[in-house]
């Protein structure tokens, strides 16, 4: 048999506040272990003959907190399998055991899977003098975090927010960052230093932008992010998004957006989606910033209709992309390995493959050239068909074979325009000569919509110069020759090699 494992809770830093139980289970212990004598009660233990054995070396000797835990939850373990029955084990950790305490987890989650009986004798913990010294109530909505968890989307400015673990000016300074992904620099926000701890409590305020500029961090640091009623606060936060959503196609809402339905904005889902190309065009990252919302706009707004029917809603939506993001990725997520994009991309062709099993689809059933979208912009499509069909083998052996059936459509095309044929014939054969230089482009690894967007907009610039030119000389286009214009464009591309 083993020895039982007591766990004290030495309580949030004042010897008035420990209990009576717990100190006479201390004063009774044949062998105790405190997490660290860094606790102004342990301090007060010693000075009345209530000695500890330590485990502030290991912090010495470990690189991480994690390791840390783990060779004292472990070593806890070794002593009580070599202890006797009857025996008790005493280790005393800061403030509740329940709280905050990652050795007192390990020890809950081995102790049975190795025989060993566990104890638990509780105390005050810091949340208790928390809410006495900084005057809240927790029941108006209350969220504890520890320091290295600090993420905008772990914050809700709406709750009463501690964060525990604030060891240091470095820990500080990384809770400054994460809360700045939410609140605003100039926030109020509370530090409490060993607060309940006669001639050692200090509490100061201080804006967000000064959290990591004070000093005094230690142990018995937390920091209070005080609850606040402005929704303006919560504006970088997905869950607004949807309230607002949800709020615009409500009865109360937009009448404009109650009425809309996927069908009445479809279109805008298409235009959106250039706007945001545009924007990657141009190197825009503000207006980038500002289409990329309009384009998750629609997105929210089909979900939401979605939603209100019962089908589904945005939160299904992530969590099958997640879902799907995750199997898709073996080589990130799972045990595969991928050296280089290629690799990664055949990865991520696998798992579609074996998804489709899944769903019941037959791949040897389908076409070679199936999944590409209908209503894809026919450049596009066409680029992708044909990428498809070379993956199965259906390609030209070289080059040579590209350029004699582009000239072959060119020349099928000049014979229907000189023989008049009619607008249909000459709409096919121009739609030949188009697939052709699809094929080229794709043959020497040029995708041809970004090829011609490029020609799109150099045109663009070139004639908006012989515009400003022709305007500067009191003319417009309308007016000019086209060897004026002619002229004028040749200056426009002797320009861009400046």
């Amino acid at each position: 048999m083993s020895a039982t494992i007591t766990v004290v809770g030495l309580g949030s830093g004042d010897p008035d506040r420990l209990t009576l139980g717990s100190l006479k289970r201390l004063q009774e212990a044949g062998e105790r272990y405190v997490r660290t004598k860094d606790h102004p009660v342990v301090d007060w233990l010693e000075e009345t003959g209530v000695h500890f054995t330590s485990f502030d070396e290991v912090y010495e000797a470990k690189d991480d907190f994690p390791s840390v835990y783990e060779e004292i939850a472990s070593r806890l373990l070794a002593r009580a399998k070599a202890g006797q029955e009857g025996e008790h084990i005493v280790y005393a950790v800061p403030g509740h055991p329940q709280v905050a305490e990652a050795t007192v987890k390990l020890l809950r989650e081995r102790c049975p899977e190795q025989g060993i009986s566990l104890d638990i004798i509780g105390g005050e913990s810091f949340l208790d003098e928390a809410f006495v010294r900084l005057g809240f109530d927790p029941i108006e909505g209350f969220l504890l975090v520890d320091a290295s968890e600090v993420r905008g989307e772990a914050i809700d400015p709406r709750r009463h927010t501690l964060i525990g673990q604030v060891y240091d000016q470095i820990t500080a300074s990384e809770v400054k960052l994460g809360l700045m992904e939410l609140l605003p620099d100039d926030y109020p926000v509370v530090v409490g230093h060993a607060l309940g701890v006669a001639g050692q409590e200090r509490i100061e305020r201080v804006p967000l932008f000064e959290l990591d500029r004070i000093t005094g961090y230690g142990n018995l640091s937390l920091v209070y992010v005080p609850a606040s009623e402005d929704d303006t606060l919560r504006n970088r936060s997905f869950q607004r998004l949807h309230e607002i959503v949800s709020i615009l196609r409500s009865p109360g809402g937009c009448p404009w957006d109650r009425e809309q339905t996927h069908e009445s904005i479809r279109k805008n889902l298409i235009e959106e989606t250039y706007e945001v190309l545009e924007t990657i065009d141009d190197d825009d990252p503000d207006h980038m910033r500002e289409e990329l919302g309009d384009l998750l706009l629609q997105i929210m707004l089909h979900s939401q209709m979605e939603e209100e029917t019962g089908t589904f809603t945005v939160y299904d939506v992530i969590q099958e992309l997640n879902e799907k993001l995750i199997y898709r990725h073996p080589h990130v997520f799972g045990n595969l390995s991928a050296e280089d994009a290629e690799a990664a991309l055949n990865n991520w062709e696998a798992m579609k493959a074996e998804e489709k099993k899944r769903k019941g689809i037959q791949p040897e059933r389908q076409s070679v050239i199936s999944g590409v979208p209908r209503d894809l912009p026919a450049l596009m499509k066409a680029y992708k068909l044909q990428k498809k069909a070379a993956k199965a083998g259906f390609d030209w052996e070289d080059i040579d074979g590209v350029w004699s059936k582009l000239e072959e459509e060119i020349r099928e095309l000049k014979e229907a325009v000189a023989q008049k044929q009619d607008v249909e014939a000459q709409e096919m054969e121009l739609g030949d000569v188009l697939f052709s230089v699809v094929n080229a482009a794709r043959y020497i690894g040029v995708d041809p919509e970004q090829a011609l967007s490029r020609t799109i907009r150099k045109f663009t610039e070139r004639f908006h110069y012989v515009e400003d030119r022709l305007r500067d000389l009191g003319k417009t286009p309308g007016d000019s020759t086209l060897a004026e214009m002619d002229k004028l464009w040749d200056e426009a591309k002797s320009k861009e090699r400046e």
